[in-house]
């Protein structure tokens, strides 16, 4: 069963504004399998962060992963999908079903909330993205 350790970051530079996404996808033992930037356009932080979180589904599916642990620094976007909060915006809820809709295609799936400190590598490929586009 192909396990692996996906870190995703969505940002804005201004809330909304300029934005991009980074996902870096890892094995269990830490090996960058494959690392991921896409600029967004106009968009807010939140948007930001579930569109990452959808880009890293999409790649995961293509490395042919099965059981994935996804890792970001946004608290709202994971206690959403983890359907500890409910989702009240009515643009983030497409999101959260665009997300909803592409965990079918895994064994198991769980979002955890990491420290921004922990998710650098990820937070860089936000900032490479917005960077390029300027």
């Amino acid at each position: 069963m192909k396990r692996l350790i996906i870190y995703t970051d969505g940002g804005a530079r201004g809330n909304p504004g300029p934005a991009g996404l980074g996902v870096q996808v890892t094995d269990t033992d830490g090996h960058v399998l494959l690392e991921h930037s896409r600029y967004l356009g106009e968009t807010t932080n939140n948007q930001a962060e579930y569109w990452a979180v959808i880009d890293a589904l999409d790649r995961a599916k293509e490395l042919g992963g099965e059981e994935l642990e996804l890792r970001l620094d946004s608290e709202l976007v994971v206690r959403q999908l983890n359907r500890q909060y409910r989702v009240k915006d009515p643009d983030l809820a497409q999101l959260f079903l665009k997300v909803w809709n592409r965990l079918v295609d895994f064994r198991r799936v769980v979002f955890v909330h990491i420290r921004r400190e922990k998710n650098r590598e990820a937070d860089r490929l936000v900032n490479e993205a917005i960077d390029r586009h300027k």
